[in-house]
């Protein structure tokens, strides 16, 4: 299942601050799709929590940002719409709190032409 969030109103980082990114259920990865005011990698690792979805860098186990109450293994979410509290860890700071939304949610299997995570084997 791939999953398009829309992250934004982190408001003390910048006002303008956002970020679309996609959630590859699958195979627990992101890419960034398109971000101003927020510095994020091209992609990275999820990592499912109790509290959330952890959104961490290619390399790095500590999350970026969680993203509250998105529940990726859940059997009847997440769903298009669904919002919630997404908290990003400054580098030299406090967390910062900003929402997510579930913009949209392809359920069928996509095989990627031109990706990140494509592999050469068909």
């Amino acid at each position: 299942m791939r999953i398009t969030l829309h992250l934004d109103t982190f408001d003390r980082i910048d006002p303008n601050a956002y970020a679309i990114l996609w959630l590859d259920t699958e195979t627990c990865t992101w890419s960034r799709e398109g971000h101003a005011g927020l510095k994020l990698p091209e992609w990275g690792q999820l990592h499912v929590g109790s509290c959330g979805t952890q959104v961490c860098g290619q390399h790095d186990e500590d999350p970026l940002f969680i993203l509250e109450g998105l529940a990726l293994e859940d059997q009847i979410g997440p769903f298009e719409g669904e919002s919630g509290e997404a908290h990003w860890r400054c580098e030299n700071g406090p967390q910062t709190a900003g929402h997510w939304h579930v913009q949209c949610i392809d359920k069928d299997a996509v095989l990627a032409e031109d990706s990140l995570f494509a592999t050469a084997e068909v």
